[in-house]
């Protein structure tokens, strides 16, 4: 049992890849287990998992936890681009008030509680830092430290001291807040977050579909009948649909003389002839009832057909109107290609006979797979649902987003920069936007984005948790419960006053509202939290702007702890 022991904690310690699938594996699996109602989900258990495993003295390189996180970034930034850009115009500006509100109530919080209890610069800064989960503030504090006339070993002791604070508040600053704006926050404001989220995502045009699920209607379907008309013997398929009233339908094969053959503009129907239409339903019945009954012909009805996204990009297609483009369709084929959505920026657009295509139309067709083929190199461009990513767009993306991240300016001596994380993250808002309005580019299917959303954010949480483990432990023993105690204090305080502040004072909607209070409060793991409890991206839409803000301002905020408290 020793040797097996040793074995496993060597392999651990040597090899930290094996510990951070390990605390993954541990966080997923107890995530998905409820207890009655309750459940902890899949960040908080990551971020407990990563804590225990991590008393076993692994180390794993920040750039892991970087990496993992970017990943996450990127992924929430894309998702939820078109809508974040049309809420900026509206909420942008309350959003900003709302994020310093938080970051002032914060701050106040950690600075009155290290005067109650006589923590010196360190301790408080680190107690700001690690409740407030910043690690931007953490490293000005710790920097400006040496600039406050200390001692070189003094001002070391002091940044340790910041160091040993921020390790034991930070757990409970990111799993806490997790917990409390996941399970607990939507019970106080009184609100079904589920619920709310889903209508909001109906208004905005935000889609969070389940795998494999789908609506039982469908707005065109095809179907067989026997002619029992007399009047349709002799007349051609394409003039068919629109003798009976039913134009917007359309025949697409014909059973006579023992064989099967494609519609077509010469095509006459003979006497026992059976045809396959397509079209709506009202149009279906209309035709049933005028034609002849529906039969069950399987071989007749196993043509292919298509629902196809077509991004209007040639001279052909922009600026013509929808009825030339139809008109245009059953000319050349005797067909008609049915325009069940057309897409324009990133929003829904009524299709009307008149109005006219613009470059980077949406036009969502359905119809016969060979005239859906057809239409698609006229109008331009095929958008189809592939399994592949656009890995070099996404990393390209990611390159250019951390490194405007990455420029920093002083001002009165103060470093301030975006940050590699808020840069990415705005990359990932500015690529979901132009994957949404051009539609050229740039795919990642719904499933990678899942992926790289859930394994980038909780890789990064158990990276977190397994080099945090250690200093919890040294700090609780040297400076006991009440560090802790007043790490929830920071990390609480500020998430109440938003939570009521944001209902009663800012309107937010509830689903924004909390994503604006784990922005403020840069707690990533807590973005992720409501999500899941959300089931819906519609949080990160109001985590963002205050995220940015949270970042900068609480980046001064450790130049001032320490002047203050020094």
């Amino acid at each position: 049992m020793y040797l097996i022991t040793h074995f496993l904690i060597g392999s651990f310690r040597q090899y930290p890849e094996i510990a951070i699938f390990l605390t993954l594996a541990l966080g997923f699996w107890f995530g998905a287990l409820k207890f009655r109602s309750f459940s902890l989900g899949a960040v908080t258990s990551t971020l407990i998992a990563g804590l225990l495993v991590g008393q076993l003295g692994i180390h794993v390189a920040p750039v892991v936890q970087s990496t993992f996180f970017l990943m996450f970034l990127f992924a929430v930034g894309y998702s939820v681009g078109p809508q974040f850009f049309r809420a900026l115009k509206k909420d942008g500006l309350p959003q900003v008030a709302f994020a310093l509100l938080v970051c002032a109530t914060g701050f106040l919080t950690a600075y009155v509680l290290g005067k109650l209890l006589g923590y010196n610069v360190g301790l408080t800064a680190g107690l700001l830092a690690g409740g407030y989960t910043n690690s931007g503030t953490l490293g000005v504090a710790t920097d400006f430290v040496k600039q406050i006339g200390l001692t070189p070993d003094k001002a070391a002791a002091m940044a340790g001291l910041a160091a040993i604070a921020y390790a034991v508040t930070y757990p409970f600053g990111t799993a806490g807040a997790a917990w409390f704006l996941g399970s607990l926050a939507p019970k106080l404001l009184k609100v079904d977050l589920k619920a709310s989220c889903k209508q909001l995502e109906q208004t905005m045009g935000v889609q969070a579909k389940q795998p494999g699920v789908r609506p039982a209607y469908l707005p065109v379907a095809a179907r067989a009948y026997r002619v029992e008309n007399a009047n349709l013997i002799g007349r051609k398929t394409s003039e068919v649909t629109s003798l009976v009233g039913a134009s917007d339908a359309f025949v697409v094969r014909v059973r006579q003389n023992g064989g099967i053959v494609d519609s077509g503009n010469g095509t006459v129907l003979q006497d026992g002839a059976t045809i396959a239409v397509a079209g709506p339903a009202k149009s279906l019945l209309t035709i049933a009832k005028a034609v002849g009954p529906e039969v069950d012909d399987a071989d007749l009805l196993s043509f292919p057909t298509e629902q196809l996204d077509v991004v209007v990009t040639s001279k052909a297609g922009v600026d013509r109107t929808i009825r030339d483009l139809e008109d245009a369709e059953r000319s050349d084929t005797g067909h008609e290609i049915f325009l069940s959505k057309l897409t324009r920026s990133g929003q829904d657009v009524k299709p009307q006979p008149d109005l006219r295509l613009q470059r980077y139309d949406v036009l969502t067709l359905m119809g016969a797979h060979n005239d859906i083929e057809k239409a698609a190199k006229i109008l331009g461009y095929a958008d189809r649902q592939g399994a592949t990513s656009d890995i070099a767009f996404m990393s390209f993306a990611v390159v250019i987003g951390s490194l405007v991240g990455a420029l920093t300016i002083h001002i009165a001596g103060i470093p301030l920069s975006l940050s590699t994380s808020v840069g990415t993250l705005i990359a990932g808002l500015v690529c979901g936007y132009l994957r949404s309005t051009y539609r050229t580019f740039g795919q990642i299917p719904e499933p990678a984005l899942w992926v790289f959303n859930n394994v980038g954010l909780n890789g990064f949480i158990a990276v977190v948790g397994l080099n945090a483990a250690p200093g919890l432990v040294s700090g609780l023993k040297d400076y006991g419960i009440g560090l802790f105690l007043a790490g929830i204090a920071v990390s609480l305080v500020p998430l109440v006053v938003a939570l009521y502040a944001g209902k009663y004072i800012f309107k937010f909607h509830p689903g924004i509202l909390l994503g604006a209070c784990a922005g403020a409060r840069s707690t990533t793991a807590a973005l992720g939290a409501v999500q899941e409890a959300a089931n819906s991206p519609i949080p990160a839409i109001g985590y963002t702007i205050p995220y940015a803000v949270g970042r900068i301002v609480m980046a001064i905020a450790g130049v001032i702890i320490v002047s203050l408290t020094k």
